[in-house]
Formats: C-alpha cells, structure tokens, sequence
C-alpha cells in the first residue's frame, strides 16, 4: 500500500463512529419521511372514499316555508307606511 492509501485508511477508521452515527441518524430520518408519506397517503385515500361513499348515499330533501317570514315582513312595511 502507498502511504496516501495508508492516510486515508486511518482516517477513515478515525472517522468511523461518527460516520456510522451519521448513517444510522439519515436512515431513521429517512424511515420517518417514509412513514409520515404513508399515513399522508392511506388518510388522503380513506378520505377520498368516505368522499365518495357519502356523495353516493341519497340526501335527505328539506323543504322551508318562508309565508311567516314574507307575511311579517309585509306587516313590517304596513306599520312603517301606516306611521308616516
């Protein structure tokens, strides 16, 4: 072996440690981002069929009757007319 080989043999083995911490620390980041993208993935999914499955279901029909509404409003406008 050359010395330069030698160098870099030694300071890679001096290195070790904190190379190994390093790559033990991306790869949980990395499993974390994996995960996070999973679950993001799975409720945006389920979200969108729980979408589906409720647009599909009949909705119940609601029908206002606005007479009192009309009739007290038109009273309204009588009194106004009539206090003037």
């Amino acid at each position: 072996m050359s010395q330069e080989k030698v160098d870099r043999y030694k300071k890679e083995k001096a290195d070790r440690k904190q190379t190994m911490k390093k790559e033990k620390v991306q790869n949980v980041l990395r499993k974390c981002m994996v995960g996070i993208v999973a679950v993001l993935l799975i409720g945006w999914i389920g979200y969108s069929a729980y979408g589906t499955y409720e647009s599909k279901k009949t909705k119940e029909e609601v029908e206002i009757d606005y007479t009192a509404l009309t009739d007290f409003s038109q009273k309204l406008d009588e009194a106004a007319e009539e206090a003037e």
